[in-house]
């Protein structure tokens, strides 16, 4: 039995990296919005998608992958537990991750990720 997601969506925020000291891996995480189209409306709300990539996979998101650029994802789908007090009762929280194995990015890149490499690209000329 395989465990295999794909999505497509646009990153809500740029990714955030942690490196663990002890082990020095690295990890990536950031969050996909995918249109939900079970709500049969004309405007899908988004359905928000945590993804976590470890390592290699985690450099090359944070090279690559920027907020509002759409980005399609694999992955292997899990369940991260947490526990939180609500109402001074700790109670133990369960959240879909999914577990990137690839990414491909879509689509043109967002206006904001543009401006800044022309603005990088001004910079270099004139330096030159």
């Amino acid at each position: 039995m395989n465990n295999q997601v794909n999505f497509i969506g646009r990153v809500g925020q740029n990714p955030t990296s942690t490196t663990f000291t002890d082990t020095d891996n690295k990890l990536a995480k950031f969050s996909l919005a995918v249109a939900d189209y079970s709500s049969k409306t004309d405007n899908p709300e988004p359905m928000w998608i945590d993804v976590e990539s470890w390592n290699g996979l985690a450099d090359r998101v944070m090279k690559y992958i920027t907020e509002g650029r759409e980005v399609a994802i694999a992955g292997r789908l899990s369940i991260s537990k947490y526990m939180k007090e609500i109402n001074g009762v700790k109670v133990e929280m369960k959240r879909p991750v999914v577990k990137l194995s690839g990414f491909h990015l879509c689509g043109k890149k967002p206006e904001s990720e543009k401006s800044s490499e022309a603005k990088s690209a001004r910079k270099s000329k004139a330096a030159a």
